[in-house]
């Protein structure tokens, strides 16, 4: 299954993607702009770099600044409202998607807590995870 194709969209079906490639890096992000796009304390993501990736469906965008400074593209579904993948202006060759837009969300497994800086005490992410104050570099 490691090699199978990584599957999903949203809630009600209109969005669906397909990644062939393997996760760069895998996060529960704590920033303010995840809290308030999740509800709740942070957000769970996948990046891809240069993998392949087939959109099928017309996302919603909108384009923001997040804790960083750099731009970033939101993709949402227009008419159930789940949020699905995320752009990087900085980053054109990550795509990224929500671990909870997975068909398979078990196959998500975070290997660090970002922007641990804004984090909640309430919010209790694997302690276990390495911890950054921002987003680590390199």
């Amino acid at each position: 299954m490691q090699n199978a194709p990584y599957t999903g969209g949203c809630a009600c079906g209109a969005i669906r993607y397909q990644i062939r490639g393997v996760p760069v890096f895998s996060n529960d992000c704590q920033c303010l702009d995840c809290q308030k796009a999740s509800g709740t304390g942070h957000g769970s993501y996948l990046s891809f770099a240069g993998a392949e990736v087939d959109l099928d469906g017309k996302a919603a965008t909108w384009d923001l600044h997040g804790d960083s400074g750099s731009r970033k593209t939101k993709g949402f579904c227009p008419t159930c409202g789940s949020p699905v993948f995320l752009r990087f202006a900085a980053m054109p060759d990550v795509f990224t998607i929500h671990a909870a837009s997975l068909d398979d969300p078990a196959r998500y497994r975070p290997q660090a807590v970002t922007y641990a800086v804004r984090a909640h005490g309430w919010d209790r992410v694997d302690p276990a995870l390495p911890s950054f104050a921002k987003m680590p570099s390199g």
